[in-house]
C-alpha cells in the first residue's frame, strides 16, 4: 500500500511542476488536461487507500528519510495515513479533481488578463502545489512536518489570492491574508515549541504516549501564577487553528480571499486550507482532552463564529462574499463540535461541507462566467430559466447548507447541534443558543441570495446581456459535486456518529463522548432515514425552513421591505457593514500603531539615543578630550622634564607609604 501513498502524495507535485515547465506552451487545453488527469490520479490512489483502510486495514506509518537529526532531536521525513488522514486526503484530492476540471474552461472565460501570457499555466502550477502542499500537511507524522505544511499552504494561498496581480485590492487581500495568518502560525510555533521542550519529541505517537506522564505539569509566566501545561500547550496549537480555520478575531482575511479567481475560492473555502485547523485539532484529540478549560474556550469561540459570521452574510451582495461568510458561519459549527469532544462530527461536517461548499462556489462561478464577470447579485434576477443546470446546482448546495433533512449537511450538523446540547463543557448553554440562531440565519442569507438570483425579478443588466448556461466543462464540475452534496451523508452519518469509522485515530474520554449518546438515541433505532424524518419535527429544521420562508417573503413576496427595514436600523446595518469593527481596529491598533512604534523607535531610540546619544556624543567626547590633551604637548623640554620628576616623586611617595 505505501505506493499508493506516494502517488496520491506526488502526483500533484508533478502536475505542479509540468504546468510550470509549459508556461510558454500555446497549448493551454493541453496543461489543463494533463494537470487534472495528474491530480485525478491522486484521488484514484487516495480511495484505494481509503477502501483498505475502513476495510480494517492498519494505518500506514512510512519514514522516507531522515529530516533532522541533532542531539536528542531526531525527526524523520514520514507519513501516517490512518482513519482521520485517508479520509482528509479523499476529500482534497476529490475537490481538487473538480476544480481542476471546472478550471479548463473557467480561466479559459477569464477576462482580466491577455491570453497570450501564460497565467493559464502558472494558475494550474499554483493549485497543483496548493494540493500537495495541503496532502503534506494531513499525512505527516510529527509537528515539524505538521508546520511545514502548514506553512507551505499559507504560502501558496498567498499567490492564489493574490493571483490578480494587476488589480490593487488582490494585491491587498493576499497581504492581509498572509500577514494574519502569521499571527495564528506565530502561536501555533509555540505550541510546538512547548511540545518538544516538555516530551523531548516532535513523532506525534510518542507524544501521544507521553501525555498521561504530564497531566500534572504546570507551567509559571510570572512568580505565584501556575498554568497548566497541557492547556497553555493545547490553546497556543488553537491559535493556529484560529488563523487557518478563520476564528474569531483571526477571521479578517477569509472575506478578501474573495478576490482570486472562483476555482481558488472554491478550492481554500471547501476542502483545504480552511479546514486545515479542524483536522489539526481532531488529530490531537487525546491532548484537548486532558484540558476542559481548553475545550470551553474552543466551544464558545466556534459559536460566537458561527452566528456573528452568519448576520454578515445577510448585507453582502456580492455572490461569492455571500458564499465565503457561509464558510466562515459552517467553520464556527466545526470548531463548535471540537469543544463539546465531538470531534468526529466536526470532521463530518468538513467532510460534508467541502462537497456542498465547493458546488455553491462553483455554481457561483458559473453564474458569474454567464453574467461576464459580474458578482453583483442586485444586477441578476430570474436566471432560472436561463441557467436550469446551475439553478439546480445552487439549489441542492443551498439546501445542504442549511441541513435540510435527507441532505448531507443536515447529518452533519445535527450532530454538531445535537452533540453540543448533550455536553457538559462550561458555556454549552450559551454556545447552543447562538448555534441554534445561526441555523436560522444561514437559511435567510442562503436563500437570500438564491431568490435573488434566480427567482427575484430580471435586472436591466440581465436584459441587456445574452445570458446562457455555462459550457459542459463548467456544468460537469457541478453534476459531480452535486451527487455528494445530496447523498454522502446517508451512508457515512451511522459509522461515524457511532465512533466506528475513526476508531482508535480520534479519542475521546468517556465522560466527553456525547456523540455515543446521540447515537443510541436518534440514530441506532431508525438510521439515516429516521433521523431525516424525525429531523422535520426538531427546532433546528424548524428555525431553517422559518429562514428560508422570511426569506422568500422579503425578496420575493415583498422586495420593497428590506430596504425600509435597512432604513429603519441604520445603526445595526453600519454595524454589520463595517464588520463589527474589527478591521477598524486593526487599523487603529496594529497598522497605525505600528507606524507610530516605528516613528518612535526612529525618532527617539535610532535618532536621538543612538545616533546623538552614542555615536555623535562619544565622538564628540573623544574630539574634546583630544583637543585637551592636545594642549599639553608645549615642544618645551622643561615642561617634560617637570612632569617625569614630579610624576616620579609621586610614585615614590605612593610606593614608601
Amino acid at each position: 500500500m505505501e505506493k499508493y501513498l506516494y502517488i496520491a502524495l506526488f502526483a500533484p507535485f508533478v502536475s505542479s511542476l509540468f504546468s510550470a515547465l509549459f508556461t510558454a506552451t500555446p497549448k493551454k487545453l493541453f496543461t489543463g488536461i494533463v494537470a487534472s488527469l495528474l491530480i485525478f490520479t491522486s484521488f484514484v490512489a487516495s480511495t484505494i487507500l481509503l477502501m483498505y483502510i475502513l476495510k480494517g486495514g492498519e494505518p500506514i506509518h512510512v519514514t522516507m528519510m531522515t529530516w533532522m537529526a541533532t542531539g536528542d532531536l531526531y525527526i524523520p521525513f514520514g507519513f501516517v495515513v490512518d482513519q482521520v488522514s485517508v479520509t482528509m486526503m479523499m476529500v482534497v484530492t476529490l475537490v481538487s479533481t473538480v476544480v481542476h476540471i471546472y478550471s479548463i474552461g473557467y480561466m479559459d472565460h477569464d477576462e482580466d488578463y491577455d491570453h497570450d501570457n501564460p497565467y493559464y499555466q502558472r494558475f494550474f502550477s499554483y493549485i497543483s502545489l496548493f494540493t500537495f502542499s495541503m496532502l503534506s500537511l494531513v499525512m505527516a507524522n510529527n509537528f515539524l512536518q505538521l508546520f511545514f505544511g502548514w506553512e507551505a499552504v499559507g504560502l501558496v494561498s498567498y499567490l492564489l489570492i493574490g493571483f490578480y496581480m494587476k488589480r490593487e485590492s488582490a494585491i491587498q487581500a493576499n497581504l492581509k491574508a498572509f500577514l494574519v495568518n502569521r499571527v495564528g502560525d506565530f502561536g501555533f510555533i509555540l505550541g510546538i515549541a512547548v511540545v518538544f521542550m516538555y516530551f523531548g519529541t516532535l513523532d506525534y505517537q510518542e507524544f501521544f504516549a507521553k501525555l498521561p506522564d504530564h497531566v500534572n505539569e504546570t507551567i509559571s509566566f510570572l512568580p505565584g501564577t501556575e498554568w497548566s501545561m497541557i492547556t497553555v500547550m493545547v490553546l497556543l496549537l488553537f491559535v493556529g487553528a484560529m488563523g487557518k480555520s478563520a476564528q474569531i478575531p483571526l477571521h479578517v482575511w477569509l472575506p478578501e480571499s474573495m478576490e482570486g479567481p472562483t476555482p481558488i475560492s472554491a478550492l481554500i473555502h471547501a476542502a483545504t486550507m480552511v479546514t486545515a485547523g479542524i483536522f489539526m485539532v481532531a488529530r490531537l484529540s487525546p491532548a484537548y482532552e486532558l484540558s476542559e478549560v481548553a475545550l470551553s474556550v474552543i466551544l464558545i469561540i466556534g459559536a460566537l463564529t458561527a452566528f456573528l459570521m452568519g448576520l454578515l452574510g445577510i448585507i453582502q451582495n456580492d455572490i461569492k462574499r455571500v458564499v465565503a461568510y457561509s464558510t466562515l458561519s459552517q467553520l464556527g459549527y466545526m470548531t463548535a463540535a471540537l469543544g463539546a469532544s465531538a470531534y468526529a462530527a466536526g470532521m463530518f461536517h468538513v467532510l460534508t461541507h467541502a462537497f456542498f461548499k465547493a458546488l455553491l462556489f462553483l455554481a457561483a462561478g458559473s453564474v458569474i462566467v454567464a453574467l461576464h464577470h459580474n458578482q453583483d447579485i442586485r444586477k441578476m434576477g430570474g436566471l432560472k430559466k436561463y441557467m436550469p443546470m446551475t439553478y439546480m446546482a445552487m439549489l441542492i448546495g443551498s439546501l445542504a447548507l442549511i441541513g435540510f433533512p435527507g441532505f448531507s449537511g443536515f447529518y452533519s450538523k445535527d450532530s454538531i447541534l445535537l452533540a453540543v446540547h448533550e455536553t457538559n463543557i462550561w458555556g454549552s448553554g450559551f454556545a447552543y443558543l447562538l448555534l441554534l440562531a445561526g441555523v436560522f440565519v444561514t437559511a435567510f442569507y442562503t436563500f437570500r441570495m438564491f431568490f435573488i438570483v434566480f427567482h427575484g425579478e430580471e435586472s436591466d443588466y440581465v436584459k441587456d446581456h445574452n445570458i446562457k448556461e455555462s459550457p459542459w466543462v463548467i456544468t460537469f464540475p457541478l453534476i459531480m459535486l452535486s451527487i455528494p452534496a445530496l447523498l454522502i451523508g446517508i451512508p457515512l452519518a451511522g459509522p461515524i456518529i457511532s465512533g466506528e469509522y475513526f476508531a482508535d485515530a480520534i479519542r475521546v474520554f468517556e465522560q466527553h463522548n456525547v456523540l455515543h449518546e446521540i447515537y443510541l438515541h436518534h440514530f441506532a433505532e431508525g438510521g439515516a432515514l429516521g433521523m431525516a424524518l424525525h429531523g422535520f419535527i426538531t427546532l433546528p429544521v424548524f428555525l431553517a425552513l422559518s429562514g428560508v420562508f422570511v426569506a422568500w417573503y422579503l425578496y420575493i413576496k415583498n422586495p420593497e421591505m428590506p430596504a425600509k427595514i435597512q432604513a429603519a436600523c441604520p445603526r445595526g446595518y453600519k454595524i454589520l457593514e463595517n464588520g463589527y469593527g474589527f478591521d477598524k481596529f486593526n487599523e487603529i491598533v496594529f497598522v497605525r500603531g505600528a507606524i507610530k512604534l516605528g516613528q518612535f523607535f526612529w525618532q527617539k531610540i535610532d535618532m536621538k539615543l543612538i545616533d546623538t546619544g552614542l555615536v555623535t556624543n562619544t565622538f564628540m567626547s573623544v574630539y574634546h578630550a583630544a583637543r585637551s590633551l592636545r594642549t599639553m604637548q608645549t615642544g618645551y623640554i622643561y615642561h617634560y622634564a617637570f612632569v617625569m620628576i614630579f610624576g616620579l616623586l609621586g610614585m615614590l611617595i605612593w610606593v614608601l607609604w
